[in-house]
């Protein structure tokens, strides 16, 4: 068990103790190194800030706080200047982040988080995946078409319930100038997706057929005793699931693609039994009542196109160079 109290007074005698000279960096990198290793359940990284005009440097400590979420600390000698000054000459004190040759502004990723997503990705790997793409196009003229000008326009104000084009940029506390190049971004952005996904879905598909096939699936998902008496040998074992103990059970039929369903159902053939077995949190049972090999219709080239445009961004993610600013 971590003593976090004690170890963070640790955390702040190393920074007082580190050099602050430029040319002492690589000493303070190699003593900060060591303390990481006495400490290895934190995860600490040293970040150098070498501000312009002056051969002192400054230092924060980031630690993987075992309750979630990153601790910083910052520990800085007191040489008289005002704080606000003092912060105001960081090199990253207007900036959130930077991915590759991105450099993100706190004022640009507040203005980018108003056209993310939402969904399952958090908003720092959604403002990350954004940056990315903004490295691949920052040198592409690739015209934007009217259409999806539009199209991006309207799909944004659809989404905050903003009906009227000309109230819009005021209701979002830009100009008409300021919106219509934010949503040339956003189109710009979508417009390369688009692309890269045509590029890579027939390849994807190619290589993943199996994971595009069409299935229909009954499964049933709930606490295991509740589950228990659905099994059997046979499809028709599962059909009492759709009248399963009300606020229990949750039962769905559909057809999908094999990768959209619960992952113990992808592999299975047509009449094949699954479970009851355990699901996240609970438990599935389920039958394969019917399975269509893949083909390369409109559909599924468009599907194969998404995943593998995810799993682009996930290559790029895992390889790009990604420094969030603490300040």
């Amino acid at each position: 068990m971590i003593d976090l109290g004690t170890t963070l007074a640790s955390g702040v005698r190393l920074l007082r103790g580190l050099p602050r000279r430029r040319a002492q960096v690589q000493q303070a990198r190699r003593t900060a190194a060591a303390w990481a290793a006495d400490h290895p359940e934190l995860k600490a990284e040293l970040v150098v800030d070498e501000r312009p005009g002056t051969s002192v440097v400054d230092f924060d400590l980031l630690l993987q706080d075992p309750e979630g979420g990153t601790i910083a600390l910052t520990a800085r000698a007191d040489d008289g200047v005002p704080w606000l000054i003092d912060h105001s000459t960081r090199w990253a004190a207007g900036r959130l982040v930077s991915v590759d040759e991105i450099h993100l502004s706190v004022a640009q990723a507040l203005t980018m988080i108003r056209s993310l997503s939402r969904r399952d990705a958090t908003p720092y790997d959604e403002i990350v995946d954004q940056c990315l793409i903004l490295n691949e196009i920052q040198h592409d003229d690739t015209p934007v078409s009217d259409e999806d000008l539009q199209a991006a326009s309207e799909e944004f104000r659809r989404g905050r319930g903003l009906h009227d084009r000309a109230t819009t940029p005021a209701e979002m506390g830009m100009t008409l100038q300021q919106f219509d190049a934010y949503i040339g971004g956003i189109a710009r952005r979508r417009s390369f997706r688009r692309r890269r996904e045509a590029e890579l879905g027939p390849a994807y598909l190619a290589a993943h057929a199996e994971r595009f096939d069409r299935v229909r699936a009954l499964w049933s998902i709930g606490p295991e005793r509740a589950l228990e008496d659905l099994g059997g040998d046979s499809p028709e074992g599962l059909l009492p699931a759709l009248a399963g103990p009300a606020g229990e059970v949750e039962t769905t039929i559909a057809e999908r693609f094999a990768f959209e369903l619960p992952e113990p159902l992808q592999e299975g053939a047509p009449g094949d039994v699954v479970g009851p077995t355990a699901h996240g949190t609970a438990f599935l049972a389920g039958v394969i009542l019917g399975r269509a090999a893949s083909s390369a219709d409109e559909r599924t080239l468009a599907a194969a196109g998404r995943v593998a445009f995810t799993e682009w961004l996930a290559e790029r993610r895992a390889t790009a160079s990604i420094e969030w600013h603490w300040s």
